[in-house]
């Protein structure tokens, strides 16, 4: 297909191709990049397809207790996957436990049987929840045998996240998003606030590196 490339003024990009106009994450520049620019790049395309799913997913955090966690919970009580898997390593603040024992933890007092929950507790990065989750899921399902994942984390993470999983993860299985969002990241509001620009501004631009390296997978941006 033929691709002409325009500038666009600092230091982003448009690709051009027969079938209409497409930028692309590649194509931007980490230095200058405009609050739509980052709006278009980590919140489009991650709304909730309302689709069930062999298995809930939930990134850790050092919040995710208290945001994650209700948005899974929510999603296994509506029968939309009939298992949660908590992945993270990481132990936040001293704690003893990891994010996923964190998770667990809460998840069963919550009501959660325990026979539902798996726990990764090896990763400490976005990469690694999915590729330590890998052989969990497959101890579980077989890997071949899935057909679905539904995917939790903010909202602000979720295009990183949904880009690692279709990366890493076997092309057969399909993600459902299903945002948690917190206070201040939201698409609506993350602008008004340091911390919210901060958060977006950094995961932004972690996102452009990665696929720049060649970490993650290309994607066009609608």
């Amino acid at each position: 297909m033929l691709s002409i490339v325009y500038w666009l003024g600092s230091g982003n990009f448009l690709r051009i191709n027969k079938g209409g106009e497409q930028m692309y994450i590649s194509d931007l520049n980490t230095e200058h990049l405009s609050d739509q620019t980052m709006s278009k790049l980590l919140y489009t395309n991650n709304e909730d397809d309302n689709r069930n799913g062999d298995c809930i997913f939930v990134a850790g955090s050092s919040k995710a207790v208290e945001y994650r966690l209700p948005k899974a919970i929510e999603l296994y009580e509506q029968g939309r996957a009939n298992k949660i898997l908590f992945s993270g390593g990481v132990k936040w603040n001293n704690s003893e436990l990891s994010e996923a024992m964190n998770l667990k933890r809460q998840a069963m007092l919550d009501g959660v049987p325990e026979r539902d929950i798996l726990i990764e507790e090896e990763s400490l990065h976005t990469l690694e929840n999915v590729l330590a989750s890998l052989l969990i899921l497959n101890r579980e399902f077989h890997l071949y045998q899935m057909k679905r994942i539904l995917v939790v984390t903010a909202s602000y993470h979720m295009k990183r996240l949904h880009i690692t999983l279709k990366t890493y993860m076997p092309e057969w299985i399909e993600f459902t998003l299903c945002s948690a969002d917190d206070n201040n990241t939201t698409k609506s509001n993350w602008f008004l606030s340091e911390h919210g620009r901060h958060r977006v501004e950094t995961e932004s631009k972690k996102l452009i590196s990665y696929v720049k390296q060649g970490i993650l997978q290309d994607a066009k941006i609608d």
